[in-house]
């Protein structure tokens, strides 16, 4: 089981332990969701965990763990190590599976559900964690780093359903949590393709909504806003690409930061203050104090594999929610501002619309002509006028 430990104010850590109990965060969905809770007690369920690795993967599984779940955590192929995935909870190889995988090849995907269905005899919720994105301006990008976004963005989510729905399907019952971003709502300068690969995972998972509803599977995009570690194995703040301050050049202390690739930027995005340089600048202001915790999170995430009517976008974090909610305005905004525009008519439709304007004149005219004079509004009125005029001349 696992033991909450305060860090410090904006840091919440798990540890592993042989023994004892887990203190679980204070916080709950909406009761409209119909939670788990005392006297609506959860079933045990069985989670794959893709991008499990990560740190909201990570403190997913062991909420997950540490509520009497079973779990079967997927690392990345080319990054974790199998031995490691798989030591992560000695003493509950019951009740944990550590395996790894390639998700932008549907073979490797393929693969890991039926070992995990071999293991476990059963999968009930599938969260999709994984993630990858290059920091830099769209220019500097070049087709193999795009590329590579989309293929483990998107079509990795799109493997993973495509490889589990037929299961899901046949059982009518499934749940899958879909971690998306703050950047599939808007774009943010220096994520360009990244934000192009989030944007395509919301419209997916929208049109794919409509779809399964009728087979019972569920779908919900988990909306994060930033958010802190919870494993503090790595370095605090690996792969930044830091100024410097005497000569103003970029020298790079790593390339990774999370699950983020910075880039060395061309010199015409390389000054202090391009927008280019936002995503950047805003890790680097951040650094590891980011105001969302990622262990409330993993305790909502799990409720919301255990609610009974789970919503379509759950947002974490006040980032989240203002940042979202202000750029929705801003587009209700633009609308209002030029929903008075007028386009041409297609051609051909110009005169049709012309005949269709004389036909309405035409009945209206018609109608006017069936109405007594009497009862036209304003003829007793008129009349009566008429007849103070004849009396007041008389």
């Amino acid at each position: 089981m696992f033991q909450r430990t305060v860090a410090s104010p904006n840091q919440d850590v798990i540890r592993p332990l042989s023994s004892g109990t887990h203190s679980f965060p204070n916080v709950h969905l909406p009761p409209s969701t119909d939670p788990p809770s005392p006297s609506n007690p959860a079933k045990q369920a069985i989670w794959l965990i893709f991008g499990a690795s990560g740190h909201m993967g990570r403190s997913l599984a062991n909420s997950a763990i540490a509520h009497g779940d079973k779990v079967c955590a997927v690392g990345r192929q080319l990054e974790d190590s199998l031995r490691s995935m798989q030591d992560w909870y000695p003493g509950q190889e019951s009740s944990y599976q550590g395996t790894l995988c390639d998700v932008r090849m549907r073979a490797s995907v393929d693969a890991v559900f039926e070992k995990a269905l071999k293991r476990f005899g059963d999968i009930d919720v599938i969260a999709i964690c994984h993630g990858y994105g290059v920091i830099g301006a769209c220019e500097d990008q070049d087709e193999y780093e795009v590329r590579n976004q989309f293929e483990s963005n998107f079509m990795g989510t799109l493997n993973i359903v495509q490889s589990s729905l037929p299961y899901f399907r046949g059982r009518e019952d499934g749940r899958y949590l879909i971690f998306s971003s703050t950047s599939g709502a808007l774009g943010v300068p220096g994520l360009g393709p990244y934000c192009a690969t989030k944007y395509a995972v919301e419209g997916l998972v929208e049109s794919m909504l409509y779809e399964v509803d009728q087979f019972n599977i569920k779908l919900t995009l988990v909306i994060s806003g930033h958010l802190r570690r919870d494993d503090r194995v790595q370095s605090a703040s690996p792969g930044l690409v830091r100024p410097d301050t005497a000569s103003g050049a970029h020298t790079a202390s790593g390339k990774k930061y999370q699950h983020f690739r910075v880039l060395r930027p061309s010199p015409q995005y390389s000054s202090p203050d391009s927008p280019a340089s936002h995503a950047q600048r805003m890790l680097q202001w951040i650094g590891d104090n980011q105001p969302t915790s990622t262990v409330k999170a993993a305790e909502l995430c799990w409720q919301l594999g255990h609610c009974s009517y789970p919503p379509l976008r759950l947002l974490l974090g006040t980032f989240a929610v203002e940042s979202i909610r202000d750029r929705l305005k801003s587009i209700i905004e633009e609308i209002e501002d030029w929903k008075e525009l007028h386009f041409p008519p297609i051609e051909g439709m110009e005169a049709a619309d012309e005949d269709q304007k004389d036909k309405e004149d035409e009945q209206e005219q018609d109608d006017h002509d069936e109405v007594p004079l009497s009862a036209r509004p304003g003829a007793n009125g008129a009349h009566r006028n008429r007849e103070e005029e004849v009396v007041a001349t008389s």
